[in-house]
């Protein structure tokens, strides 16, 4: 009797939730994640380089060139080829800053140990390419740039206009008050 209320105590004690704390896992000594150990204070969400504004804009554009000029360029920067141009002047191609931008913050996250030892193979084969492909690709947005060392060169491309519907609502005629009437069409 006994022994069948001392294993009645003990499920008892496995069944209830754990204390709080890092002392309640076996596991909390590994620093696994998820296993006793508290959780990490929360980073501030990322935002698109694109998105920020004046000093801070300017603050990610310079940790973003010194990552490209010190990292990503003498390690993945091939050639400059007709095939793969470049551009000295890349942080005037908006296109290419994005692009640019997001590949570091997925490197940033994937290099980090919590991504596990696969981490930057993800990184390379999911992200790296791809960047790189779409960046420099023959009709990309450095197309009218560098395609020589020997011939340094720099051109913003025009991008589309604005669509016929957004041309359109520019030009609407307006009613006796000023604005446009809806549903009318225009001149």
């Amino acid at each position: 009797m006994e022994q069948s209320a001392q294993q009645a105590r003990q499920l008892d004690h496995l069944a209830t939730d754990p204390a709080p704390g890092p002392a309640s896992s076996p596991f909390a000594a590994f620093g696994m994640p998820g296993f006793g150990t508290p959780a990490s204070t929360a980073q501030p969400e990322p935002r698109p380089i694109l998105e920020l504004e004046g000093e801070e804009y300017e603050d990610e554009l310079d940790a973003l060139s010194d990552w490209v000029d010190d990292f990503l360029l003498p390690v993945y920067g091939a050639e400059v080829t007709t095939a793969a141009p470049w551009c000295l002047q890349w942080q005037e191609h908006d296109e290419v800053v994005a692009w640019l931008h997001a590949l570091w913050l997925a490197y940033q996250q994937h290099k980090d140990p919590e991504a596990g030892l696969a981490g930057l193979f993800v990184w390379h084969r999911d992200f790296l390419t791809h960047a790189l492909a779409a960046i420099r690709a023959p009709g990309g947005p450095l197309s009218a740039c560098m395609t020589s060392p020997e011939r340094p060169a720099h051109r913003l491309l025009p991008g589309p206009p604005p669509s016929a519907r957004t041309e359109k609502a520019n030009t609407a005629e307006p009613d006796a008050t000023g604005s446009p009437e809806p549903g009318q069409p225009t001149s």
